[in-house]
């Protein structure tokens, strides 16, 4: 990925919360000049290795699957939040065109199949757990123990050891202090709440000053 140094973001921590935020993921892989893509949500464990490991599923009728282990190296995509830039914004100082903001954290690894039993089981539940976590009654499996084996036997787990991670967050850093305040008040006025308080969060600018 192209990433200028003012948009790149290297620390650990910051990329694995971004992942865990926003962790429905493309996930790309290729084999003899073939590409497969398919989206889908992520688990990360950090426990793992120094970048983590990804882990997921896939429908076992996508063939994307078949791919995974004969591919090398596969990429998983997380995008942020993203959105267009008025130079109505900026503070004038200096011409400028409309560009777009946007934050993405890609991940690099190989890929290990996971169809045991036992880990199907524990990756459901840690997926039922992750997503339900917001419910007021969360969903508890609750399904008859034949139907429950008859659903797994249509996935394919995998996990995903990272080996690289690459973080580009584009909020106008490579602009001046009056400029990126702009975008954020302008981002606001918009009602483009997530990404104001997105850009409030990681760009160069001290609001406390």
């Amino acid at each position: 990925m192209y990433i200028p140094s003012s948009f790149e973001v290297t620390d650990s921590e910051t990329l694995h919360e971004f992942i865990e935020q926003y962790s429905f993921a493309t996930l790309i892989t290729t084999v003899d000049g073939v590409p497969y893509a398919t989206h889908l949500p992520l688990l990360l464990d950090r426990t793992t290795g120094p970048f983590g490991t990804l882990q997921g599923h896939f429908a076992k009728a996508n063939p994307h699957w078949k791919s995974l282990e004969q591919s090398g190296e596969s990429l998983a995509i997380f995008h942020g939040p993203h959105t267009y830039v008025s130079p109505r914004w900026y503070s004038g100082s200096k011409p400028a065109v409309p560009t777009w903001n946007y934050a993405v954290v890609h991940a690099y690894g190989t890929v290990a199949l996971r169809n045991e039993s036992e880990w199907l089981d524990g990756f459901l539940k840690r997926m039922a757990i992750k997503y339900e976590a917001n419910a007021d009654q969360p969903w508890q499996n609750d399904l008859p123990a034949d139907l429950d084996e008859q659903l797994k036997q249509a996935i394919v787990g995998f996990e995903i050891k990272v080996t690289r991670l690459e973080g580009k967050f584009k909020l106008g850093q490579n602009r001046s202090v009056e400029d990126q305040l702009g975008v954020i008040a302008g981002l606001d006025q918009a009602g483009l709440t997530e990404m104001a308080e997105f850009a409030r969060d990681h760009c160069s600018v001290d609001l406390d000053e």
